[in-house]
């Protein structure tokens, strides 16, 4: 079992910038990817980045390519996303996700946490 505990959201103003924080807990020996999807309101869970075991690999929905930065800590077990120059559009709920390989289909994720609210006003 692998727990995922997310913090840093907020309420930020169109063009600023937050950081989101992941904890790892469990098994964090399994050497899983780890990533991050979003849900806004009324639309599915969409995925938004993830990065490899060692950080050789990192992938970005083209939404937020160039804008967001994902990066992992593997000492600390933590992942962080750093979004800059925050749109309305981003906002909301980002889900922390641990899977096995690199998969941008939420219904192939092993586990996930509960969420935080990112809200980015205009």
């Amino acid at each position: 079992q692998v727990q995922l505990v997310e913090s840093g959201g907020g309420l930020v103003q169109a063009g600023g910038s937050l950081r989101l924080s992941c904890a790892v807990s469990g098994r964090t020996s399994n050497n899983y990817v780890m990533g991050w999807f979003r849900r806004a309101p009324g639309k599915e869970r969409e995925f938004v980045t993830a990065i490899t075991w060692r950080s050789e690999i990192t992938i970005y929905a083209d939404s937020v390519k160039g804008r967001f930065t994902i990066s992992r800590d593997n000492a600390k077990n933590t992942v962080d996303l750093q979004m800059n120059s925050l749109k309305p559009e981003d906002t909301a709920v980002y889900y922390c996700a641990a899977a096995p390989f690199i998969n941008k289909d939420p219904q192939k994720i092993n586990y996930w946490g509960q969420g935080t609210q990112v809200t980015v006003s205009s």
